[in-house]
């Protein structure tokens, strides 16, 4: 089972709240983005978002400028609807980050809970790494 297929059929199966990894809020993600980011006018991704309320909370925060990344069309889909109308305030994008080619420099912050986690082999390594530069150069990642 590829990796795309693998993520659609958890998000399929699972409610949101059922898997492990779920958190109503990620208090300890803000806590990051806040001291990595330069406050709310800042460029922030959320890699491997998934059903995650990040996104909600940020813009309850006041930041505007939103992106969430997750190779789970389907996760993508349940996020929109939750936030209904304030949901076309973010950018989403549907991809398998170690090929979604971001622009250099594009983020003032970089969220992810455990992509790295989920990676085998220096290829798939590299490619992250390589979409890694679109956190701008003053600017750095946070991992959780």
């Amino acid at each position: 089972m590829d990796v795309k297929t693998h993520w659609e059929k958890v998000y399929q199966t699972k409610a949101p709240d059922s898997v492990s990894w779920y958190r109503p809020h990620l208090e300890s993600s803000f806590a990051l983005i806040e001291r990595t980011a330069a406050g709310p006018h800042s460029a922030i991704i959320d890699v491997g978002g998934g059903e995650s309320t990040l996104a909600d909370d940020l813009m309850s925060w006041g930041y505007q400028d939103i992106t969430v990344l997750d190779i789970s069309e389907t996760a993508i889909s349940v996020c929109k609807k939750r936030m209904e109308a304030r949901a076309h305030q973010i950018r989403w994008l549907v991809a398998d980050v170690t090929l979604a080619g971001l622009d250099k420099c594009a983020y003032d912050a970089w969220h992810d809970r455990a992509v790295f986690h989920f990676l085998n082999g220096s290829e798939t390594t590299c490619r992250l790494c390589r979409e890694c530069r679109a956190v701008s150069e003053t600017r750095r990642a946070c991992h959780r």
